[in-house]
């Protein structure tokens, strides 16, 4: 179980980048070129938030049965458990909250434009905080 779980979670990464990476591209271009906010845009985006939330939960319980995440003394002094324990946790559920919050908040917003914004802001910025995450594990970004 924990195999399979742990190859679901880093197969899902390639979904949320790639989602993630079409919808900032996508948020950026109708932003900047004052395109209107389409059908094709939010399914993007609210696939982008299942995709998300899927890895969250697969995350969540790797998290309480992986052997690197551990809670005691030495947590912090070791490089390699702190990272597990704390940082990427930590960095991936404000990116998810960011990503979570995109869709949601920008869905109430009236204007197309400002619609774009906002997720091309929120979705900006939590994917330099992935991308910062991952490239702090040692073990590669892809």
């Amino acid at each position: 179980m924990p195999d399979i779980l742990l190859q679901t979670h880093s197969y899902l990464r390639y979904f949320v980048m790639i989602m993630l990476l079409i919808v900032v591209a996508k948020s950026i271009a109708g932003w900047g070129g004052n395109r209107p906010y389409t059908g094709v845009d939010n399914k993007l985006g609210l696939y982008l938030v299942i995709f998300t939330h899927l890895q969250f939960l697969a995350g969540i319980i790797l998290y309480f049965i992986s052997p690197l995440v551990q809670f005691n003394a030495g947590t912090m002094k070791e490089d390699l458990i702190r990272y597990w324990t704390v940082e990427h946790a930590f960095a991936m559920i404000i990116a998810i909250a960011l990503i979570t919050a995109a869709r949601s908040t920008a869905r109430r917003v009236p204007d197309d434009r400002a619609k774009h914004k906002r997720l091309a802001v929120f979705n900006s910025i939590a994917l330099i905080l992935i991308v910062g995450t991952l490239a702090m594990s040692g073990r590669g970004i892809i």
